[in-house]
């Protein structure tokens, strides 16, 4: 008998197939190489909180990183493992990332699980602050394990590089962090800039970091040059540009030289 899909399947499968189609379409991993070749090298450790479906942890991998990848959703971490789960010095783990070690709420949209989210205050109030998520519903709701970056940072090594994708649960994963990394990503969109203050805070408190800033799913940074925790602060306080959403970078000073290079000459978006 041919098997009925139910309709949170469906649009489950529709979700996913989008993604796919965004997060690997041709040129995309040169673009994202040529970007993180910058932050990590062969032999590196690398950390992708909220991998998705994996690009960055392929980019990371091909520039000869170890990498542990962290994502919660079923579905998607079943495609997480076809995609790159086979690949050499890639440790795939189910769970998500937060302040403490535990369990917690996931909720999932179904139709757009880049979205789904441990958030219950960004989840509540998105739609009414930002358009792009108006649309967006969490129709389901999962229990999922819940680790922290010091408990991975004990488990595997320190990373080289953390990238954080988690949707509004950027600050809780950094509330997990007790000792400066030598550079962070935090996604940030806007109707939701605190989130992104929050993690600048964080990682001020941690270390002397410097950060830079990326739009949307592109690979070049916007500033000529990298700003101090208060001038990219004092960025989001005034909107951080209109900017629907993007990417923060933040790399440790040098101790006794200048803050990092600047990189936005990386090779524009495909």
């Amino acid at each position: 008998m041919k098997e009925v899909l139910s309709p949170a399947r469906l649009r489950q499968g529709v979700g996913i197939a989008r993604s796919l189609v965004i997060y690997w379409r041709p040129g995309r991993q040169r673009a994202l190489r040529r970007l993180y070749a910058d932050f990590i090298g062969p032999g590196d450790l690398a950390f992708d909180v909220g991998a998705h479906l994996g690009d960055r942890t392929a980019a990371f991998q091909a520039l000869g990183a170890r990498v542990v990848a962290l994502e919660p959703q079923p579905g998607l971490f079943r495609w997480l493992a076809r995609l790159v789960g086979g690949r050499a010095g890639v440790t795939l783990l189910p769970w998500a990332a937060g302040a403490d070690p535990g369990e917690a709420e996931l909720a999932v949209s179904e139709a757009n699980p880049t979205v789904s989210t441990l958030a219950h205050e960004w989840r509540t109030t998105i739609g009414a602050r930002n358009p792009g998520f108006r649309d967006v519903r969490w129709e389901s709701r999962r229990r999922v394990a819940v680790t922290t970056l010091d408990a991975l940072i004990a488990e595997h090594g320190t990373p080289r590089f953390c990238k954080i994708d988690v949707e509004g649960y950027e600050a809780e994963v950094l509330a997990g962090l007790s000792t400066p990394l030598a550079g962070v990503s935090v996604e940030f969109v806007a109707g939701a800039l605190e989130v992104a203050e929050r993690c600048v805070t964080r990682l001020a408190a941690l270390g002397d970091y410097r950060f830079n800033v990326i739009e949307g799913e592109q690979r070049a940074f916007r500033w000529p040059e990298w700003r101090s925790a208060d001038a990219t602060l004092a960025w989001l306080a005034r909107g951080a540009d209109g900017l629907p959403s993007g990417d923060l970078y933040a790399r440790l000073a040098a101790p006794d030289g200048p803050a990092p290079c600047d990189t936005s000459t990386a090779e524009p978006t495909p």
